[in-house]
């Protein structure tokens, strides 16, 4: 059988490539695959009430319901109703770590759920002080946000975590019942734990192969994007399908199950998949015509395959691509890398390598090291935290001061909307948020006008929360709509109050919440990922030039230990490169000055794609040592030109005769930065014009009073 290799090893033999003992046939570059129009965050219609791409999330809701239903009847029988809202918001954890394995998210979530009964705790020690009340949310919004992002927490990241605190400052009692409401909330957070570890019991490998297997999906999303104008966008999708999916087989190594055949299967389709993806890179960037539907369909194919060996494709259907293709080709290296990874889909297991095997990598980085870097001055999580924690605290205390009861609806809606990011996507989630109030309010009034028994009501809590979460993927202002009658319901549960007086405060609270976070958002370290995008694009050179200068060097060939590391660092770099201008592109209105950066932030993805489909490759070709001096030497100027935001004197760049796109690349990159610079200058220099403008304006008003 065939031995399986983890990801970045460079086989011994029996390589995927046509001809391993010579280079593979690179083709003359001599047009450059168009660069996609920017992304663009706007406020419209579409925005605001368009369905997002994708499926509905009928798995987790219908786990949100069983969760919060059986949770909250528990509670309710065991405590009574006004404490019950604390385990039904406590169930909540089965929303959290939906993709990870079993093993792994076991632990996940009992921490999460500690963590909602320390936040339920440290809002019922404050709940006889409001205005400490208020500090103590906001505290609690930062404190979550920091280590839900530095730990990678998905969504919903610290939103349930600020709802619990919040809501746990009107349970009734004193000091001498934290101990209870804790009870509580740790009942529904066992509950929840329940809920979301019995489909392990079932289908207890289902997260690696879902993750492989999208993997796969946007693999063939990638090469139906090749020659369209949509290509840079899918890139970068495909390769954050294969992080994640490197990520979540990597966490479910553990010691018993690695050494297994299942498992060494599972690594090997994971590894095609990987390989698969900068072969379509290389061809990406060398052709302006799309492939024949037939790859993508094969690739589509195969995502089935993953968890059902029996309906591998056959790699015979490739056959008819191949025709007329040299053999060293870049597109016949394509088909071949799918053919081979049908093979290795065909068998339903594989030999493992061995006891002990190797994967290069711990499944995790050490708690203390990934809190630590995210409180470095680069990271983009502490002003993050920080504009949270103070958004939401400042959001309570206002709603103090301008006397109003029910404070804490104005912290948990501005936590809601600051987690959408950057400026324009917060504008469109307050608007979401209050329009969905509005309509949610008429529902949840409807609901509580009538007399229903509490037997009816907390499945009606339930389903309302089962249809938020089937419909939050698509469009959060559906979902705000869902959402709202099923808060009204719990905080009517808790604190019972006259149904319209209760429905007023809530919309006034949302809007309130709405426009402290949009506030937050423009006020509080708005241009925190524009500041930080240049050294995110120095970033993806400097490490783009090291995997460069490994591949070249015929001297030193990388392990596979280091082959994955540079593997793994660049795909990371590459990754958070476009996050940050993601995010930067929509903090308005200084995002006219990120704009610009769009075809740099092009050409050095695209390089760095390039460097690792080199580093792919069995027997890359070497270069000189001149030339790898000349070729670090413009590395140097360029990130310097970066660095000091001025034009790259770049000279003539060394000639790489075996990767001619990455020459390209470079040439697209110096000439992006040079127009960008010039795009600054006349910036500055049209400000330099308005501020002597205004000054003359008001010099000549002070004449004129004068006068």
């Amino acid at each position: 059988m065939e031995t399986v290799h983890d990801k970045g090893a460079k086989a011994s033999g029996g390589s995927d490539d046509p001809t391993p003992s010579e280079p593979i046939w690179n083709p003359p570059a001599r047009v450059r695959a168009r660069v996609a129009d920017r992304p663009r965050h706007r406020v419209d219609l579409k925005a605001l009430f368009g369905l997002a791409s994708g499926g509905w999330a009928w798995s987790i809701a219908a786990k949100a319901a069983v969760a919060m239903s059986s949770s909250f009847g528990l509670a309710v029988l065991l405590f009574g109703p006004r404490v019950a809202t604390l385990a039904a918001l406590g169930s909540m954890t089965v929303l959290y770590e939906r993709e990870t394995p079993y093993r792994y998210r076991s632990v996940a979530l009992a921490l999460v759920g500690l963590g909602f009964v320390a936040c339920v705790s440290v809002g019922s020690l404050t709940a006889f002080n409001p205005w400490l009340a208020a500090v103590s949310i906001g505290v609690v919004a930062g404190v979550v946000t920091w280590l839900c992002q530095a730990l990678r927490v998905d969504r919903p990241g610290p939103l349930f975590f600020v709802l619990v605190c919040a809501i746990s400052t009107i349970a009734p009692g004193g000091p001498a019942d934290v101990p209870l409401h804790a009870l509580v909330a740790a009942l529904g957070a066992g509950v929840g734990w329940g809920v979301s570890m019995a489909e392990g019991l079932m289908r207890s490998r289902h997260p690696e192969h879902r993750a492989v297997a999208d993997a796969f999906r946007q693999l063939a999303a990638l090469l139906r994007a090749i020659g369209t104008p949509r290509l840079d966008h899918v890139q970068h999708e495909a390769s954050i399908a294969v992080a994640r999916a490197w990520r979540i087989v990597l966490l479910s190594q553990s010691r018993g199950y690695r050494d297994s055949p299942p498992a060494a299967r599972l690594r090997a389709l994971l590894r095609w998949v990987s390989d698969i993806h900068l072969a379509a890179t290389d061809v990406s960037l060398s052709r302006t015509e799309q492939l024949p539907p037939v790859a993508a369909d094969f690739a589509e194919a195969l995502a089935v395959a993953v968890g059902k060996p029996e309906q591998t494709p056959d790699e015979g259907e490739l056959d008819e691509l191949r025709k007329g293709l040299r053999p060293r080709s870049l597109e016949a290296r394509l088909y071949s890398r799918l053919g081979r990874a049908a093979q290795a889909a065909r068998r339903s297991e594989h030999e493992p390598e061995g006891h002990g095997l190797k994967l290069h990598d711990a499944p995790y980085p050490p708690l203390l090291q990934s809190l630590r870097s995210s409180l470095l001055a680069g990271s983009l999580i502490r002003p993050t935290a920080l504009r949270m924690g103070i958004t939401v605290a400042l959001a309570g205390l206002a709603g103090l001061a301008l006397g109003i009861d029910r404070f804490y609806w104005i912290s948990i809606t501005a936590t809601a909307v600051l987690q959408a990011g950057n400026v324009v996507l917060t504008v469109n989630r307050s608007v979401q948020r209050a329009l969905g109030t509005l309509i949610g309010v008429v529902i949840g009034a409807l609901v509580l006008s009538a007399p229903l028994p509490l037997t009816a009501t907390v499945p009606m809590a339930a389903c309302f929360m089962g249809l938020t979460q089937l419909v939050v993927p698509r469009n959060f202002f559906y979902a705000s709509i869902c959402l709202t009658p099923m808060a009204l319901i719990l905080a009517h549960t808790a604190d019972p109050n006259p149904v319209e007086q209760l429905a007023q405060a809530r919309i006034l609270d949302t809007v309130l919440g709405s426009v402290a976070g949009m506030a937050g958002a423009v006020l509080l370290w708005r241009r925190a990922a524009a500041a930080r995008l240049p050294q995110t694009v120095v970033d993806v050179l400097d490490t783009t030039r090291t995997v460069l200068l490994a591949v070249l060097d015929p001297e030193v060939e990388p392990g596979p230990a280091r082959t994955y590391r540079l593997r793994r660092d660049l795909r990371s770099a590459l990754v958070s490169l476009r996050g940050v201008y993601d995010s930067a592109i929509g903090d308005v209105p200084r995002a006219s000055t990120t704009r610009p950066l769009w075809p740099v932030v092009v050409a050095a993805q695209r390089a760095g794609y390039l460097a690792l489909a080199a580093l792919a490759l069995e027997k890359p070709p070497p270069a000189s040592q001149i030339t790898l001096q000349r070729l670090d030497l413009a590395f140097d100027e360029l990130i310097s030109a970066l660095q000091e935001r001025r034009t790259p004197r770049l000279g003539a760049l060394p000639r790489l005769v075996d990767y001619p796109r990455i020459n390209m690349e470079l040439r697209a990159l110096s000439s992006a930065m040079r127009t960008a610079v010039a795009q600054d200058e006349r910036t500055a220099e049209r400000e330099h014009e308005r501020r002597a403008q205004r000054e003359r304006h008001r010099a000549q008003e002070e004449v004129d009073a004068d006068l």
